[in-house]
């Protein structure tokens, strides 16, 4: 399989496979594709992937495209302003990302829920207790909201970060919450009560323009209007 993403801040991943090979896809992700890509929905693994998928924000059934009879093309877009990422995942390189933000993989790529260990990073930050888990061999497009920015953590590194910024991270990161410290700090900052807390080692991808921030601010504007 072969690729090519174009078209930021608006982008779409164009994929060519060989004959044969196939791609998953979430419901409603495919944009265009050839004539001979075959689309067949699966649960793909059973009612527990199923579940699984649902609580990490994805449809509970995925859509298989194989080309037939020759090489083929399918094209995915965003569907959101924002970039679109490939990632090579092997055993030992899996991805932690935030809740919808698969868009399409090789076959053998596995989505799974992702729950952190630390509940109190789910029930009060907003954010790590149910995560997407991405495993298995493959390649896999993830999108992302707005511009992205990475790091790498070193052991031991930390990073804070606003609730809905972390956009994925290398499974060997693990993910925290913190109190704001000072009570005026709480109150009348503007910042929330908790902050994400990033602790490597390991790679984040941390995007500008979560959509819950997004349409949190459009709604405080038709309001005051």
């Amino acid at each position: 399989m072969q690729f090519s993403i174009e078209g930021e801040p608006l982008p779409v991943v164009i994929c060519t496979l060989d004959a044969g090979e196939t791609m998953i896809t979430e419901k409603g992700a495919m944009s265009w594709m050839t004539s001979n890509m075959k689309m067949e929905t699966s649960s793909n693994g059973g009612v527990g992937k199923m579940l699984g998928r649902a609580f990490s924000g994805e449809s509970m059934f995925q859509n298989r495209y194989t080309a037939e009879g020759g090489s083929g093309m399918i094209a995915f877009a965003s569907s959101f302003p924002g970039s679109i990422r490939s990632f090579e995942i092997a055993p030992g390189n899996e991805i932690i990302a935030q809740k919808s933000a698969f868009l399409a993989s090789t076959a053998s790529v596995e989505l799974s829920v992702h729950f952190q260990k630390k509940l109190g990073a789910g029930l009060v930050g907003g954010e790590g207790f149910i995560m997407q888990r991405l495993s298995g061999n493959g390649v896999v497009f993830l999108e992302f909201d707005g511009y992205i920015k990475e790091y790498e953590l070193q052991p031991g590194q930390q990073m804070i970060v606003d609730t809905g910024y972390l956009a994925a991270m290398t499974a060997s990161c693990s993910m925290d919450v913190q109190t704001v410290p000072g009570l005026k700090n709480m109150l009348f900052g503007g910042e929330g009560i908790f902050n994400t807390v990033i602790t490597g080692p390991g790679h984040i991808w941390l995007q500008t323009m979560p959509v819950f921030q997004l349409a949190s601010s459009i709604r405080g504007y038709i309001v005051n209007k």
